[in-house]
């Protein structure tokens, strides 16, 4: 039974308001005195032309009572349902022990695909804690959206083409060698491109040097590609093992060399379009129309810019995919640039240019001094995770030490505490590292959730329970079992939330209230000691934590240990 839908019912026919209408309107209450769920009349004073408090009174006296409600109360402008207890108890349990890992899953994306361009980090550089946001925001939304029923396709569009691998071409040559590269791979990298741009200072020729080599690669010269190709594998690999400690997958590597023969076509559309306009040398769509500057698309010298690639990206991907909606994961300072050439897009007469949605985020920095680095400024996403390992590794030893597993423990924690902190608050807010409230085992954290969750296993354990084949669900009627039983309740919407505002951290901020639930209910009743009837009516509730706390970090990309 969804209560919203039942409760809309019967006000649909007391208002005359459409039901779905009904539905969007109905509240859950913050505090358990205003009853399970809340319907506010204000809405309706044009309607009746009464004040919404008189409004409410009168359709309180007109709803016909079914038997899965308690009592229907009057506060101010609120019409209040309390929501038999038992009943409730009844249907979200079976809800969810029935569904099992299913519970949340949805059709209202069958048949729609959803494009999802996150990480897109730069070739033959580190991977460092400045991706991290995109990485971890795009793969929460790939997994919410699929729990929607959405077909996802998650595309790491890679930053691999460009003048910088001229002169990575160049510094190589000149500083590089294939063993030192073979050895030290991307760090090697990234040493002789840093040499380079001391070099140049030095001597401004190197400069045209590298021009030189990024006009051979585009004209398709075999040494120039092959030393590009070298480098590009090199930093997959380098990469992928990043991507393997985080649990992030990509359906297409798809970078900006993808779309070099793929420009010429989009350049002309314009054309044919007139749309381009020369600018000093510059060729630019006008944009003065929608009050922004123009949007540049071939330089004087005649090379491609972002905005061309990511036009011709977008134009592929629709060809591809055949997308409802394509999502791009980036920091809050590229908004113009999105903006940009999604008014392009319009301009050309594609009406799916309101398809293309940019979700930007904020800025990811560290507690001064908690993160030593030989890097200087760039903190290698590898060795965050290695130290959020470590760190964690030290706290299991001292809590924990006979731990079977510890290292794999460690890993599940500390990572999951990495992603977790990214994604507890709104996306555009800024994330700061915090070792200690990060890996905090009592606070709003991952490791929390994830202790909780080991704390249902252990129970199951220890009671060697299996699910209950009867179940009195008068045993779940107290205050701390009703407070679960609703958040395991609203688990679905918050999902349809987090998809709808794109905002990953709605899940977040459930689960942790989830897992305080829980715990207030394992700290006020007895489990496995209690009377028979009420032990196996609260196995159940802690079976059904269970599968949520599990698919709610699942959602999130963090895994669940089942001891900690």
């Amino acid at each position: 039974m969804d209560f919203k839908v039942e409760i809309a019912y019967l006000l649909e026919k007391v208002t005359q308001q459409p039901q779905q209408e009904i539905i969007g309107t109905i509240e859950v209450p913050p505090n358990k005195e205003m009853g399970d769920f809340a319907y506010p009349c204000f809405r309706l004073a044009k309607q009746f032309r009464k004040a919404p408090p008189l409004i409410a009174q009168e359709l309180s006296e007109k709803i016909e009572k079914p038997n899965f409600i308690d009592s229907v109360k009057v506060q101010g402008a609120y019409l209040n349902f309390f929501v038999k207890k038992q009943v409730y108890a009844q249907e979200v349990l079976q809800e969810v022990l029935s569904k099992k890992e299913n519970y949340g899953k949805s059709t209202v994306g069958e048949g729609k695909t959803i494009v999802i361009d996150y990480s897109s980090p730069n070739i033959a550089k580190p991977f460092h804690v400045g991706h991290l946001r995109s990485t971890v925001i795009g793969n929460a939304l790939y997994h919410i959206f699929e729990k929607l029923g959405y077909r996802c396709e998650g595309i790491n569009h890679l930053g691999d083409w460009g003048t910088q691998f001229g002169k990575l071409i160049v510094a190589y040559q000149k500083w590089g060698s294939k063993e030192a590269v073979e050895k030290d791979g991307i760090q090697e990298l990234m040493r002789i491109y840093v040499k380079f741009h001391d070099e140049a200072e030095k001597a401004p020729q190197l400069e045209d040097e590298a021009r030189g080599w990024f006009v051979k690669m585009q004209n398709g010269q075999e040494e120039a590609l092959a030393l590009w190709k070298w480098f590009y594998d090199i930093s997959i690999t380098e990469f992928d093992r990043v991507y393997d400690m985080l649990g992030v997958h990509f359906d297409a590597y798809t970078g900006e060399s993808f779309y070099n023969d793929k420009m010429d076509a989009v350049v002309k559309e314009l054309k044919e379009k007139n749309l381009l306009k020369e600018s000093e040398g510059a060729m630019i769509v006008d944009l003065e129309e929608e009050k922004m500057p123009p949007c540049l698309i071939i330089r004087k010298d005649g090379g491609t810019l972002y905005a061309t690639r990511d036009i011709t990206a977008a134009l592929y991907r629709k060809k591809t995919y055949h997308f409802d909606k394509c999502i791009y994961l980036t920091a809050l300072d590229q908004n113009l640039h999105f903006a940009q050439w999604f008014a392009v897009i319009k301009k050309m007469g594609y009406d799916w240019w309101k398809d293309l949605i940019h979700v930007p985020f904020g800025l990811v920095s560290l507690d001064s001094g908690k993160l030593s680095t030989r890097h200087g400024n760039v903190v290698l996403m590898e060795e965050l995770l290695n130290q959020a390992i470590a760190e964690t590794k030290k706290i299991i030893e001292e809590k924990n030490p006979d731990l079977p597993n510890k290292e794999e423990v460690a890993k599940k924690v500390g990572i999951g505490a990495v992603i977790f902190n990214d994604l507890y608050n709104s996306r555009v807010k800024d994330v700061v590292f915090s070792w200690e409230r990060m890996l905090n085992f009592d606070g709003e954290t991952g490791p929390y959730v994830q202790y909780t969750h080991a704390r249902a296993c252990s129970i199951l354990r220890r009671g060697q329970c299996t699910l209950p084949k009867n179940i009195d669900y008068t045993k779940l009627t107290d205050e701390a079992s009703i407070e679960v039983l609703k958040l395991l309740g609203q688990f679905p919407e918050k999902i349809q939330e987090a998809a709808d505002k794109l905002e990953p951290f709605i899940v977040t901020r459930h689960i942790v209230n989830l897992a305080q639930a829980f715990n207030k209910f394992y700290h006020d009743n007895s489990i496995l000691n209690s009377e028979e009837n009420t032990k196996q009516a609260r196995i159940a509730l802690v079976i059904a934590v269970k599968t949520v706390l599990s698919e709610g970090l699942a959602m999130l990309g963090i895994q669940a240990p089942e001891q900690m």
